[in-house]
């Protein structure tokens, strides 16, 4: 039956469908081989804007504390941003590979996208210094705060409130969706992670 069809059928068109079997039978096999002997590379998940900036400030902590860390190592199958070898602690920027390396015997810290180098220490799991200076050095430090204030058009004392108000006026006027371009608004952001965590820091210290 079936040889009876394929003989009433064109060989043009009988070549055609076998050239088109051998032809995806062979890209089929390229790719198969190609993942075998190149798999992907784990990743933490796609790279924001801030990413940078958070590694340095951790970076800047881990060095003023003197712990000893290893950027960009992978566990669980899973690559974390930081690693303490000598406390077996991950650090990492992705909910997912939290997750992932969370089921290894390697305790893990998560860095959400607002949270500032400086707040490390609290989720760590042994005792580190305190410091009264901020991580990238005082005078650093204080101008990086001047620096926020200024981008967001507001004068070092401003409070929370007005930094938040000061942001979202920003955001309307620099936001790509608003004729604005992108790297003005993820440095209108970046100042505004800044001044915001300063004016908290402030409050915090007024009211104690």
């Amino acid at each position: 039956m079936l040889s009876d069809l394929i003989a009433w059928l064109p060989w043009w068109f009988v070549v055609g469908v076998l050239a088109g079997l051998c032809l995806t039978v062979l890209i089929a096999g390229v790719f198969y081989v190609g993942t075998r002997r190149y798999p992907d590379t784990p990743s933490t998940g796609p790279r924001r804007t801030g990413d940078d900036r958070k590694r340095r400030e951790i970076r800047s902590y881990l060095e003023l504390i003197g712990e000893r860390f290893v950027e960009d190592s992978e566990i669980g199958g899973r690559v974390v941003e930081f690693y303490l070898p000598e406390r077996d602690v991950a650090i990492t920027f992705d909910v997912r590979t939290y997750f992932t390396v969370g089921e290894t015997e390697t305790y893990t810290v998560l860095v959400e996208h607002e949270m500032r180098g400086i707040h490390l220490g609290a989720r760590l799991p042994f005792e580190v210094p305190e410091f009264e200076v901020d991580v990238d050095g005082s005078d650093e430090g204080a101008e990086a705060i001047r620096a926020a204030y200024a981008v967001l058009g507001l004068p070092p004392d401003a409070d929370a409130g007005e930094v938040r108000r000061a942001y979202r006026q920003q955001v309307k006027r620099v936001h790509p969706d608003h004729g604005g371009d992108r790297e003005t608004f993820d440095r209108v952001r970046e100042a505004y992670e800044t001044a915001s965590d300063h004016a908290a820091t402030q409050s915090a210290s007024a009211t104690s």
